[in-house]
């Protein structure tokens, strides 16, 4: 007996530009709770993040160690670094609450589930011309002159260190917030993707010629968000 084929697949099935998409239910969370979602989280952004911001702990250690060599007030890295940590597992929060924000308006509108990947792509566009605009520019220099910033916002005592360390881990998350939100679509689990990332964001910072990999990270993300939105099967998550 052979099935019509325009029946209703079994499930409710919805189709769109060549693909099939069940229930995406918890499919941004990937079914997890809050706890171990945003455990996982920030375990991700250190491991993406802290190669990057190694050069600015590293000159806060070097100075620290200077002033102890003069005897004068010496506060321990690992007080520096722990402002560095503790905002980026916050971001962890607002990434699951978003999450779950978007879930649960897919739950609730058709549209918005068959049109996912294409919803991805304009994500992926809006990334590349934030490479391109002042902030991404502001918080990427503060990020490539460890030096200057200590210099200019330098604050005495432990609560001086991890002011500054918070400080400095905002201008980090304003500079690659974006870079991080499109692992929703190309997947957060995708190995692949977040090594690219992290070597993006570590060219970006470190090398002499990281504001150019800025330009060419905004083209590619442009062209390639411009790819998906019209080829939603170019979107890994989506193969």
């Amino acid at each position: 007996m052979s099935m019509d084929a325009t029946m209703p697949m079994d499930g409710g099935m919805a189709m769109d530009g060549g693909m099939a998409m069940e229930d995406s239910s918890g499919a941004l969370t990937m079914g997890m709770g809050a706890a171990l979602f945003i455990g996982l989280w920030a375990v991700m952004m250190v491991a993406v993040m802290l190669p990057s911001a190694a050069p600015m702990i590293l000159t806060f250690a070097r100075v620290q160690s200077t002033r102890s060599e003069a005897g004068r007030a010496y506060v321990p890295t690992w007080i520096f670094t722990a402002a560095y940590l503790i905002l980026w597992a916050a971001t962890g929060l607002l990434a699951y609450g978003l999450a779950v924000g978007v879930e649960a308006l897919a739950a609730d509108s058709p549209w918005l589930t068959e049109n996912a990947a294409r919803v991805g792509g304009v994500l992926l566009v809006a990334a590349g011309i934030y490479q391109l605009t002042p902030a991404k520019d502001v918080c990427l220099r503060k990020c490539r002159s460890p030096l200057s910033f200590l210099t200019n916002s330098w604050r005495e005592g432990y609560g001086g260190a991890f002011r500054m360390g918070f400080v400095h881990g905002a201008y980090c998350i304003g500079c690659c917030w974006l870079l991080f939100l499109i692992l929703f679509p190309l997947g957060m689990m995708n190995i692949v993707v977040v090594a690219v990332i992290t070597a993006l964001i570590l060219a970006e910072k470190v090398l002499p010629w990281g504001q150019g990999v800025r330009y060419v990270t905004a083209a590619a993300l442009i062209g390639y968000g411009g790819v998906v939105t019209f080829v939603p099967s170019a979107l890994p998550t989506m193969m």
